[in-house]
C-alpha cells in the first residue's frame, strides 16, 4: 500500500478533544492488518536508510510503531516512558505542554554512548514530546539525528522545531490544519 492508500485509512474526528480540532485517529489504521504492515514496512525502510543502531518510541503510540520497526530491522527498542513506569533508576526530562508540563524517562543502561538512535512515533504536532525525547536520549549518550512519523501536522510547526534541533524529520503523510 502506498502512503496515499494509508492516509485514506486515517479517521478524522472533528471537534475532539475540543471544538475546532480535527483529531487524526490512527486506530483505524492499526486495526487494518495490511495497512499496519505497510506502515511498518515504509517506516522500516526509512529507518534502515539512516543507519540506526536502535529505535526509540514514546509512550504510548510510539511503542506500537517503534517496536514493530525495531523487530522488522532486527534492532533493539528503547521505550521512552511516562514517569514512574520503570523499576530502575532513570534519566528524566521535564518539558512544557500547551497547558502545563509533562515528563519523560528512560533506563540509562538502554543506551550505549555514541549509539545512533532513530525516533519513531505516530504523529508530530508541536514537537514538544519529540524534542524532549531527543534531549533525553542525547543526555544518555545517544546520537539522535532522525525522527520518523506516520503523520505530520505541518501547520503546528513540530517538524520544523525538530529540524532546528539538528534532527532530520520524515513522515509518511501530512494533514493540513490541527
Amino acid at each position: 500500500m502506498s502512503p496515499d492508500d494509508l492516509k485514506a485509512l486515517i479517521r478524522t474526528v472533528p471537534d475532539f478533544p475540543e471544538p475546532g480540532i480535527l483529531f487524526r485517529d490512527i486506530t483505524t489504521l492499526i486495526g487494518h492488518g495490511t495497512g499496519l504492515a505497510a506502515t511498518v514496512e515504509h517506516l522500516a525502510e526509512r529507518a534502515h536508510d539512516t543507519g540506526a543502531d536502535a529505535i526509540a518510541g514514546m509512550e504510548a503510540r510510539g511503542f506500537i510503531f517503534g517496536a514493530a520497526v525495531a523487530v522488522r530491522l532486527g534492532l533493539g527498542f528503547v521505550p521512552v516512558r511516562k514517569p514512574g513506569k520503570l523499576p530502575v533508576a532513570t534519566l528524566g526530562v521535564d518539558y512544557a505542554l500547551e497547558y502545563g508540563s509533562d515528563r519523560l524517562e528512560i533506563d540509562p543502561t538502554a543506551i550505549h554512548t555514541g549509539q545512533r538512535v532513530a525516533i519513531v512515533d505516530d504523529l508530530i504536532a508541536t514537537g514538544g514530546t519529540a524534542l524532549a525525547a531527543c534531549a533525553l536520549l542525547r543526555q544518555a549518550g545517544a546520537r539522535v539525528d532522525t525522527a520518523l512519523f506516520v503523520i505530520d501536522l505541518p501547520d503546528l510547526g513540530g517538524a520544523e522545531r525538530l529540524r532546528a534541533s539538528a534532527v532530520s524529520v520524515d513522515a509518511l503523510m501530512a494533514f493540513d490544519g490541527h
